[in-house]
Parts: C-alpha cells; structure tokens; sequence
C-alpha cells in the first residue's frame, strides 16, 4: 500500500511539474483553484464558531469551496447526482475569461467578510484572487485554456482514457 501511495503522489508532482513547464497561467489558476477548495473547507469549519455574523462568511465560504470543486474537477459532473441547471451553470466557465470572473465575484464576496471582523478568511480571499489573476492573464495573453495534466492512476495513452470512460460510462 505504500508502494502505491508513494507513486500515486510521484504522478501527482510529475503532473504538477509539466504543467509549471508549459508556462500557462490557466494551469496555475486551476492548481490555486484546488487549493482553494481545501483552505475554504478548512478555514470555513475554522470560522464558524465565531459568535458573529462571520459565521454566514464561513458557511458561504464552504459552499464555494464545494463549488469550486465541481468547477476545477469537472469529472465529478458526470458521477455526481446534479441538476441539469447546476450542470449547465458550472460548464459555462471552461474558458479563461468566465473564470477570472468566477474567481474573482468569489474573493469579493470573502473581502467582504472584512467589512465584519477580520478573520483566516481573507486567506481565501486572497488566493480566489490570484485564482482570478491567473486566469485574466493567460485570457490577456491569449493563452488556450488548458487543463492539468497530472494522472493519480499513472501515465496514461490513448487506449487506456478510451477504457476509463467506458468503465464511468458504465458505471453511470
């Protein structure tokens, strides 16, 4: 178990670092879009014993790092059960400029949190924010936007991506 654990993480940091080498800033959005998931989950439990109106930031901010889940991981799409609307809402943000927008309407509105009482959740504030950046400068460069490559299952061709969606075809 090891074993598989300690290759699972070498695909995971290979794939991290090919991405780093194409110099795609909608690479590095998404990589700080999946980081915003962990820190709004935990800074959010974090945040919501406050005995003030933080507590509606810090369930707002779960929600989104929920959000952001199915934005970054759009494979969790198909096996989740979802609405159609829900479906169609997070599939219009697969280009850069709709998620710079994204990104950033999510850092307002944890900005605003401030406007209460100052909290860990401006950490989220401000990696949305850079989430934003990232994706509004590879949209001003011109930069397709590109998704990452990293694999947890390991290098993969093109017979064995045809096999991995005839098994969650199947599944589904």
């Amino acid at each position: 178990m090891a074993l598989n654990i300690q290759s699972v993480l070498s695909n995971i940091f290979s794939g991290f670092s090919d991405d780093f080498k194409k110099k795609n800033f909608s690479l590095y959005g998404q990589w700080i879009g999946l980081l915003t998931i962990f820190l709004c989950i935990a800074l959010g439990v974090a945040n919501i014993f406050h005995a003030s109106v933080v507590i509606v930031f810090s369930i707002i901010c779960i929600v989104q790092g929920l959000v952001v889940v199915f934005v970054e991981i759009p494979f969790l799409l198909r096996i989740c059960p979802l609405t159609d609307t829900f479906t169609n809402f997070i599939k219009n943000f697969d280009e850069n400029w709709p998620r710079c927008g994204f990104y950033l309407l999510m850092s307002v509105i944890q900005w605003l949190s401030l406007t209460i009482q100052a909290t860990s959740l401006i950490v989220v504030a401000v990696f949305f924010a850079l989430a934003s950046a990232c994706y509004a400068l590879a949209a001003i460069r011109h930069q397709e936007y590109l998704k990452t490559s990293f694999n947890v299952s390991g290098p993969s061709d093109s017979l064995e991506g045809q096999v991995g969606d005839h098994i969650v075809r199947n599944v589904l």
